[in-house]
């Protein structure tokens, strides 16, 4: 279970992946309901895992459309029928991420690390956890043991989660070797061109940010972010007719974004 594909909008915030609250993940008194039920009927251990697999699927659906009060319940329902599911409490961890439940998003990312911890997007998505609650540097070591699988099928996305983490730092050197590792992987990802561009531009590499930004710009709509980062780069080329362009075209198009307000108030190194 990977973090939901972060767009552009969020992973700015960033720098990617809604209610129930509880303090524990599985209650002892569901687990022992689900334990004599199984005891019973002699339900093997594989057929706890095929039914907490498809418990799990049936979560990360509703996971994917938002629907997380309905994730919430059948994440713990499958974690109630296998207790070492790791991929369950992984599924969890999210969940209660996106809650802003961080307590409980901690025990269940700890713990499915504890059953699994050669988890790769497992480890990917407890890094994404800890640079989301300010614990910048220490989540670039989970992004790492994520890179070094051989087996990992999106090492872009972990390498783009470090450089992005790096970015909220200003660690901009180990930031730009995980940025163009991301791009080199998958030159489809839209954060990387986005994010090397900001970079190059906040170290006064205009040539090499007007480079990414044009890359980006070709490959995805317009958005906010988007054109204030494009009105940014021709700004520093001295681009006057860009700059105005893109300036309009932000002031229609979202009149209430905060990039909007930015532009009103001249704050172009924001």
């Amino acid at each position: 279970m990977r973090v939901r594909a972060a767009v552009l909008t969020s992973i700015v915030a960033m720098g990617a992946a809604c209610t129930t609250t509880t303090t524990t993940t599985v209650s002892n008194e569901g687990t022992s309901k689900i334990t004599n039920a199984d005891r019973s009927s002699r339900v093997t251990g594989a057929d706890l895992r095929t039914r907490a697999q498809a418990r799990t699927d049936l979560a990360a659906g509703y996971y994917r459309n938002g629907q997380l009060a309905v994730a919430l319940e059948e994440a713990r329902r499958a974690a109630a029928i296998d207790t070492s599911y790791a991929e369950a409490y992984g599924l969890l961890g999210l969940i209660y991420m996106d809650m802003k439940e961080p307590r409980d998003a901690e025990e269940n990312f700890q713990r499915a690390l504890k059953l699994d911890a050669g988890n790769s997007e497992l480890n990917n998505n407890y890094g994404f956890f800890l640079c989301d609650t300010g614990r910048e540097r220490e989540s670039v070591d989970y992004f790492n043991r994520a890179i070094r699988d051989p087996l990992y099928r999106t090492p872009a996305r972990a390498n783009q989660n470090a450089g992005s983490c790096l970015m909220k730092v200003k660690d901009y050197e180990a930031a730009e070797r995980y940025l163009r590792r991301a791009f080199e992987l998958d030159a489809g990802l839209a954060v990387p061109k986005f994010l090397l561009a900001r970079l190059y531009l906040a170290t006064n590499q205009v040539e090499k940010a007007t480079f990414y930004y044009n890359i980006l710009a070709k490959s995805i709509e317009s958005s906010a972010e988007s054109l204030w980062l494009g009105l940014r780069v021709a700004r520093a080329n001295g681009d006057l007719r860009t700059e105005s362009q893109l300036a309009n075209e932000l002031r229609q198009r979202f009149p209430q974004a905060s990039e909007t307000a930015a532009l009103a108030r001249g704050a172009f190194d924001n």
